[in-house]
């Protein structure tokens, strides 16, 4: 399936980490007919004001990648929040895309909603197949409701609403607050913060045995273009690299990119998360995807993203928070 490149594409949550990526992407292929709503403008939790939206701007094509998102922290402290939120916006607009009849929606999803003790890589099928991990239950839940949504509504009504699950993410645009972030965005923070204050030792929560796989957002702005246009199929698909590294590598890495005198230092009694988190991409590799950036460039790059747009986050100025996808 070709997008025109006159049709009116609508990005939920264009304002976050994905949605900007993916506008990105959009506007550097032609693409002239791009539809957006900040939060003032419609809240995507109630379901008469996306109805009306939709009505009004009757867009052909929808990324839905909006929603309610943080790291360990915030998803612990607020989960009724992360539960709320979730399942209200994608049942919204998933809905108000059936009744404007769009002609495709990419709903994503996220890899913390596999099992906690999944089989790694994690494969597709693996989804519902065991309890999931606790510090992001809620979450997960609404996650999980939303990719069933989307089968839910191809089931009875033959709409062509598809899912994609993504690894866990990084980039521009990314939500750098220790109280709400993931851990690379956090990492990147606190060594920056530490250089500044000429300390030496940097705390890292957990043991840092825990294994993870990262993929740069503008790779997955680019995967979700490549699922609009080449996939069809119910349930959801993995998007990464399918390459992970401990949490304690990772650190290594940021440290030596952004403070190489910096120690660093485990905080055990703090969480890991899920042991192992890496996904199998093999299905999407078979399409004809594949991530393109490496690890370091692109933590690098983030990095150079973040001192140019410090001020924001040194200030407590974020990110709209029903604007972001997960990671």
């Amino acid at each position: 399936m070709e997008i025109p490149k006159d049709a009116r594409v609508y990005v939920a949550g264009h304002m976050g980490l994905v949605g900007s990526a993916i506008v990105r992407h959009l506007e550097a292929e032609g693409y002239s007919n791009l539809l957006t709503a900040r939060r003032d403008q419609v809240d995507l939790r109630d379901q008469a004001a996306v109805n009306y939206w939709f009505k009004a701007n009757r867009p052909e094509y929808v990324f839905l990648v909006a929603g309610t998102v943080g790291g360990i922290m915030a998803n612990a402290t607020r989960p009724a929040e992360f539960l709320y939120d979730n399942m209200m916006i994608h049942a919204t607009v998933v809905h108000a895309s059936f009744e404007a009849k769009v002609s495709k929606l990419l709903y994503l999803g996220s890899s913390c909603i596999y099992p906690r003790m999944a089989d790694q890589p994690i494969t597709e099928n693996q989804l519902l197949t065991g309890p999931l991990e606790p510090t992001n239950e809620a979450y997960a839940l609404a996650k999980i409701a939303g990719i069933k949504l989307c089968d839910a509504y191809r089931t009875q009504y033959g709409c062509n609403f598809v899912s994609a699950m993504p690894t866990n993410l990084y980039g521009p645009n990314d939500n750098f607050d220790l109280a709400s972030s993931h851990v690379l965005p956090a990492l990147i923070r606190k060594f920056d913060d530490a250089k500044r204050a000429g300390q030496r030792e940097v705390e890292i929560w957990g043991t840092g045995s825990a294994r993870r796989e990262f993929l740069h957002v503008d790779d997955l702005a680019d995967a979700c273009v490549f699922l609009m246009r080449h996939y069809e199929e119910p349930g959801p698909i993995n998007v990464g690299t399918g390459i992970d590294l401990p949490i304690r590598d990772l650190a290594a890495m940021v440290r030596d990119i952004v403070h190489p005198e910096a120690e660093l230092v485990f905080d055990p009694s703090k969480p890991d998360g899920m042991p192992r988190k890496v996904l199998d991409v093999g299905r999407i590799n078979a399409l004809g995807w594949r991530a393109s950036t490496e690890l370091r460039s692109g933590v690098a790059s983030t990095y150079d993203w973040y001192l140019a747009h410090r001020d924001r986050f040194v200030r407590g100025v974020s990110a709209d928070p029903v604007a972001t996808a997960a990671g």
